[in-house]
């Protein structure tokens, strides 16, 4: 069998066949395969640059990527077509900067090697899908796997979405309302304020410090910025903390709670479903659909769950252990154990818990309205605050 290259990172300049030049990073197992793939484009390659281990870029696959792959994978594998010629063709469906790991995985498929361990040699796939894949070839249903992973995969960018809709929402809303207040602050109180104190008028004690502190911001706004982009340094190198101290509060916060567990819920099933239907037994697929979950509480009950399983225990009788878990979904599972259908059960179940996630969205962001409103007001009445009140003060003198 031949020695096949592990894929490196290049820097090039390339031709294009309607005129100008294009400028990229790519991966390629040579100089020669980057022609190649830039020739697949329509482009010429004019020079490149093969930069050292330490500074090669290896993006994951995305979601829609995968979405992508599998449900292609599903609809030619499912008609007969080789695995081969399935991948040449779904290395067109994916983006371009995926396309030279699809090829690496044909390559790797067409010297001998199963598809899973195609995927884990490309990199890019995460454990739980190779182990989806690794039971489903052992299964004979690879096609089936992959649309259940299309499947969860859109599935997930739509609660990805969501997430997306719960955090930018607030964020544009305060962002816009502090930016009003921010402006009002250094520029219109200071001129409302030194106007009046110029007439004659004695300003009270709080606007006098309101006018101060937007003087002090606005006279000062380099070292704020500094002060920011420092704080965003540290933000960065410290992420993985500071998403540890956010989860934790996130998790103690009502509303948002649920939210979070349902979100994770959904995961977790589509995952459970996708190993179902793939043959792998339950305690097996619990140990990897575990790792998918984020929520300690949860990962921690579910981690219990297939170590009893696995030491004889029975799921009817194990399964109330789960407190996390909804009763109505414990008593589901029990009901689906006993009838020997769990993989209707976990695929009936992440559609349910998508609907309830989008439910659980919607209230959240209808009561984030109200406080948003609140939080505004305050910051901006505060400052209003300070305006009126010598104004206020120079019409009861004259009255």
């Amino acid at each position: 069998m031949a020695r096949l290259v592990a894929p490196r990172s290049f820097l090039y300049v390339a031709a294009r066949s309607g005129g100008g030049r294009s400028f990229g990073m790519r991966r390629a197992k040579s100089e020669r395969a980057l022609a190649d793939q830039l020739r697949r484009d329509r482009l010429v390659l004019t020079s490149s640059v093969a930069l050292p281990g330490w500074m090669s870029v290896d993006r994951p696959v995305s979601l829609k990527d995968q979405a992508s792959l599998n449900e292609q994978l599903h609809a030619l594998v499912s008609r007969g077509v080789p695995l081969v010629e399935a991948l040449e063709v779904a290395r067109t469906v994916v983006s371009k900067g995926q396309q030279p790991r699809v090829e690496r995985i044909k390559d790797l498929v067409a010297g001998g090697a199963s598809f899973a361990d195609a995927c884990h040699q490309a990199g890019g796939f995460d454990r739980v899908t190779v182990a989806i894949y690794r039971a489903a070839e052992k299964t004979g249903d690879l096609a089936g796997a992959a649309h259940q992973l299309a499947v969860n995969a859109r599935r997930t960018l739509a609660v990805a979405g969501k997430a997306v809709t719960l955090a930018v929402y607030p964020l544009i809303v305060l962002v816009v309302g502090l930016g009003a207040g921010l402006l009002m602050l250094t520029v219109i109180v200071p001129r409302i304020g030194q106007s009046l104190a110029s007439s004659g008028l004695e300003l009270p004690r709080f606007t006098l410090i309101t006018m101060n502190t937007g003087l002090w911001i606005r006279d000062n706004a380099g070292l704020l910025v500094m002060a920011v982009a420092a704080l965003g340094v540290v933000a960065v190198i410290a992420r993985k903390p500071l998403g540890v101290v956010f989860g934790r509060i996130a998790r103690a916060t009502p509303l948002l709670n649920g939210v979070l567990l349902t979100q994770e819920l959904v995961r977790f099933f589509s995952v459970m479903s996708a190993m179902a239907r793939s043959g792998v037994p339950l305690a097996d697929a619990l140990g990897v659909s575990a790792g998918a979950v984020g929520h300690p509480k949860l990962r921690s009950e579910f981690a219990k769950l297939r170590q009893r399983l696995v030491q004889g225990g029975v799921l009817t009788r194990l399964i109330d252990d789960v407190q996390t878990l909804p009763l109505a979904t414990r008593k589901l599972l029990v009901a689906a154990d006993k009838a020997g259908d769990m993989e209707s059960a976990f695929d009936a179940l992440s559609e349910d818990m998508a609907v309830e996630l989008d439910t659980r969205t919607t209230r959240l962001l209808a009561a984030l309205e109200p406080l948003l409103l609140v939080l505004l007001f305050l910051v901006i009445g505060t400052i209003m605050v300070s305006v009126m009140l010598p104004m206020l003060t120079l019409v009861a003198e004259q009255i």
